[in-house]
């Protein structure tokens, strides 16, 4: 059984809910913008704008979802500095349960009617070779660019939470919860870390709603001048016992200080004290982008798994 329609904020916890049972089976195989957190992350703070643009199907076995396939479709995003981007492709995220494999045919005819006439891209996995192969006999290819040494490809990195050391910050500045810092502080920390970004009030209210927010999983760190000079948000996964972090950002002025360092060893005390056992992270993987990655090395995640980028000319 089969539902297409344009994505609701209904069908996030289901998406989420295969996520959790994918996450259980084979990690490796959640593609990139298909895990617990992404899922709530990119609808929370894009659906007010972009919406519309958006497209999903899902696939039941019996009541059980299976698989699914969202599809972002061309649309114009406007920034902070008030610079605006026409999108003129697609992108599918997606995710297919293991054990019903062959469902991947079904989501690239999908996803190939839906986008058609448009040049479209997807991000499977590096461990799913079987998918890879049904990608390749559909016509998708490597996508060079992103494959490039300052590509966009990115990796899932993890560690436990059994050993995690103390959080040091230098003298002054303090942890803070989007809980105690308020909205107007958690909007402005994401601005100044990531400008320019398409990022609102309205992004962060949507970002709030989501059923697995926690702003006490929301941590910014405060300068002594009261800027917020770091924050990152927290996706806790209750039946992995796993969190997410995404995104993290620091202000430029206050980088290279150790804030983001001090700040996920922060989260991941939060975390454990939640519940979690296990944590991961996304970064960009290409040489050409080594700071993240190094970032994360240094406290302890490594490499689970990849994107494998494809694209496929527009026809």
């Amino acid at each position: 059984m089969t539902d297409s329609a344009l994505l609701a904020a209904s069908d996030i916890p289901l998406l989420q809910g295969l996520a959790q049972r994918v996450t259980a089976l084979r990690p490796d195989l959640i593609s990139a913008g298909a895990s617990y957190g992404e899922l709530a992350w990119i609808h929370g703070k894009g659906h007010a704008a972009q919406g519309s643009t958006w497209r999903r199907q899902l696939w039941f076995t019996g009541d059980e979802l299976t698989a699914w396939a969202w599809a972002f479709l061309p649309r114009r995003v406007g920034r902070d500095d008030g610079s605006v981007s026409d999108i003129t492709g697609a992108s599918l995220s997606h995710q297919v349960h293991p054990d019903h494999a062959g469902l991947v045919d079904e989501v690239i005819d999908w996803y190939d009617t839906v986008a058609a006439g448009l040049e479209r891209s997807a991000l499977p996995t590096t461990a799913d070779e079987y998918a890879l192969t049904r990608w390749a006999a559909h016509g998708y290819k490597p996508d060079t660019r992103a494959l490039a040494d300052d590509g966009d490809w990115t990796q899932l990195n993890q560690r436990d939470l059994t050993d995690v050391e103390p959080p040091v910050l230098p003298p002054g500045f303090r942890f803070r919860t989007a809980e105690e810092a308020g909205p107007q502080a958690a909007v402005r920390a994401h601005l100044d870390a990531w400008s320019p970004s398409p990022y609102t009030a309205q992004s962060y209210e949507g970002v709030r709603r989501t059923a697995a927010y926690r702003a006490d999983l929301h941590v910014l760190v405060e300068a002594p001048d009261g800027t917020m000079a770091a924050s990152t948000i927290m996706w806790l996964d209750h039946m992995n016992r796993t969190v997410e972090f995404e995104p993290v950002g620091t202000h430029p002025a206050y980088r290279r200080l150790g804030l983001a360092h001090a700040m996920m060893l922060h989260g991941m005390h939060l975390a454990r004290a939640a519940g979690a056992t296990h944590a991961t992270v996304v970064c960009l993987g290409a040489p050409g982008h080594p700071r993240a990655r190094g970032l994360y090395y240094g406290l302890g995640f490594r490499e689970l798994s990849r994107d494998a980028p494809l694209i496929k000319s527009a026809g």
